[in-house]
């Protein structure tokens, strides 16, 4: 069975021991890949967690485990996991979940018997940290033990990722079984969340070669060829050889009989490819325990045939090519061939040349919307006449999507072979739509109070315009002009979107405004009645001007003789004419003080001098 170990603990870290240099043997521990299965739940407890309960209801609480091949439908609990599954191809391997006690122990063990002393083995295992960040949580980190020793910890395991850890050991003298632990050394708590997957549990021994790795290649009229035996390190002193053969590419293996020597030969001169490897042990009785010798690389030997059998079908107008032969025409042609290894090869050709066919493909070709986009496709909807299955080239690169999309302008070239070499080519042009242009003229500079007046030019009709700063101006529907008086410097954005296919575009202008103070106070004023001069008037520019929110008239010792408060310049009707509490004032000089609110909402305040001459 296979399941994944996931677990919630926590324990101490220590350094990563050394793993096997030289060549492993099989899997000790099978049960260590742990199986797969339909179900997302395995109903039978498999009584690998010692002191631990186990749950058929998910999520696991404190104390307990389960065994699923998904966590991702269990809700908010696993939340805060990643949703993963096994380190293996298979999308069915189960996973053993485990919320750890609150007590400190062991979470795993396994016993293993029937080993050989005074060798070398390895224990590993693939370590998952499940949890989502580090904030506040406990950082996974495993202790390995055998026979209740503690040999390795994991330190803290990394995080979206399979980590392999483990560690090499050598049985005493007189040993034969060992005990196989994985311990959590502190409570549970927060995060301490991972999964474990592939424990296992291998001889170790040097390095168990048949060199060189390629592949040898031999002729089918050539000589048989011998493989060595090739081992690298010293930690057999009576090192024993089984070479074995595979006759389904490796997947099991059966033993040569009589063939234990440093060398083997390979005799079988019938074309094919033939899988090669060699057990090796420490002594004859090692050699026969499975669980204690280690397995050389695999070496294949290919045989390759004399005579050779081709029967191919092409299109009218394509040639085949044989070594140096080429090939266009209907009939049954016997060539040599000599091949890339030296070999004499017969080769027969049964050729059968049809019509071409005519392919014709239906494309339905999309122009980008607007010139900056990319959304121009070209799709093949169709392909008749041809003989399945089609391969397409497009711009000289082989693919397998027929909808090409995302495109901009540019030249496409289309190649499509059917089944026997048939061929339609084609070039298609993806063309951008006429670049839309907006101009609002130059940048301007005015004063305060000064009008400004824009005239957007458009290269096509427009379906709608935004202006930016929005609520300063506006502009119709056509938008064939703004206008506005600026009370301060701005930047004026005008974005119109064509009516035909909505596109964008956009333009700016920058309006310096020059703030201005019109506003003109007289020096001297002769209130005589002959109609020249007779009041002292403020002169100003509107709408420069906002406002004279206070006007007032001193003498020398500071009392007031006239107040005036919110009113426009150049208005004679507001204005003082010599006169205070109706009682007309000597000649001389007065003092005046006015507070003036300016288009862009400063006050001024002014002070100065008037001259009354009678």
């Amino acid at each position: 069975m296979k399941y994944v170990l996931l677990l919630c603990f926590s324990i101490l870290a220590y350094g990563l021991l050394a793993q096997c240099t030289g060549n492993l043997g099989e899997n000790i521990f099978e049960d260590g890949d742990f199986g797969s299965g339909q179900a997302n739940i395995l109903q039978q407890n498999p009584n690998i967690a010692p002191g631990y309960g186990y749950t058929t209801f998910p999520p696991p609480q404190d104390g307990n485990y389960t065994i699923t091949n998904n966590t991702s439908s269990w809700g908010s609990f696993a939340s805060n996991w990643e949703n993963i599954q096994d380190n293996s191809p298979d999308p069915n391997g189960y996973m053993m979940v485990v919320n750890a006690s609150y007590d400190p122990g062991l979470f795993y063990e396994q016993e293993v018997s029937g080993l050989c002393d005074n060798t070398e083995f390895e224990f590993s295992a693939d370590v998952y940290n499940l949890i989502l960040g580090t904030q506040g949580v406990i950082i996974p980190n495993v202790t390995f033990l055998i026979d209740g020793v503690v040999q390795f910890e994991t330190g803290d395991v990394l995080g979206g990722l399979w980590n392999t850890y483990g560690f090499t050991f050598t049985t005493e003298p007189g040993q034969t079984s060992v005990t196989l632990a994985l311990q959590n050394n502190a409570p549970g708590g927060s995060g301490n969340d991972l999964a474990i997957d592939n424990i296992t549990f291998r001889a170790c021994g040097p390095k168990a070669q048949i060199l060189p790795e390629t592949i040898a290649n031999i002729c089918e009229d050539g000589d048989p060829i011998t493989i060595d035996v090739t081992i690298d390190g010293d930690q057999y002193d009576t090192p024993a050889v089984q070479w074995q053969q595979s006759f389904d590419e490796g997947i099991t293996w059966e033993n040569i009989d009589g063939e234990n020597e440093n060398q083997y030969t390979h005799t079988n001169l019938q074309a094919g490819f033939y899988y090669y490897r060699y057990l090796l042990a420490n002594g004859d009785e090692n050699l026969t325990n499975k669980k204690c010798r280690v397995n050389s690389n695999i070496k294949i030997i290919r045989v390759e045939p004399k005579f050779y059998n081709i029967t191919d079908t092409i299109c009218e107008g394509s040639i085949l090519t044989v070594g140096e032969s080429t090939y266009s025409q209907t009939g049954i042609y016997t060539d040599s061939l000599l091949s890339s290894i030296g070999c004499d090869s017969i080769v027969i050709i049964d050729l059968t040349i049809i019509p071409d066919a005519g392919i014709q493909p239906t494309f339905i070709i999309t122009d980008p919307t607007c010139d900056y986009l990319d959304d121009g496709s070209i799709l093949i909807e169709n392909i008749e006449n041809g003989s399945l299955p089609y391969d397409l080239i497009i711009n000289e690169v082989e693919s397998d999507d027929y909808a090409n999309d995302n495109l901009q302008d540019g030249m496409f070239s289309y190649t499509i072979l059917d089944k026997y070499g048939c061929r339609f080519d084609t070039v298609i042009n993806i063309i951008d739509p006429p670049t839309v242009t907006l101009d609002l003229g130059g940048d301007l500079v005015v004063e305060l109070g000064e009008s400004v007046l824009i005239t957007p030019i458009v290269s096509e009709p427009a379906a709608n315009f935004s202006l930016q700063p929005a609520g300063e101006f506006t502009c119709d529907d056509n938008c064939e002009s703004i206008s506005w008086t600026p009370t301060e410097s701005t930047q004026v954005l005008l974005v119109a979107f064509s009516e035909a296919n909505g596109c964008i575009v956009r333009d700016s202008i920058n309006i310096t405004l020059v703030k201005s103070r019109k506003i003109f106070f007289p020096n001297a004023f002769s209130p005589n009645g002959d109609n020249v001069n007779d009041a002292f008037v403020i002169s100003g520019a509107i709408p420069n001007v906002k406002v004279i929110q206070l006007f007032t008239i001193h003498d020398r010792w500071g009392n007031q003789l006239y107040k005036n408060e919110n009113f426009l310049p150049n208005d004679a009707n507001q204005s003082w004419n010599g006169l205070a509490n109706g009682a007309v004032v000597y000649p001389g000089v007065y003092t005046y003080k006015a507070e003036v609110v300016f288009l862009d909402g400063e006050v001024v305040n002014y002070l100065g001098t008037i001259t009354l001459v009678r």
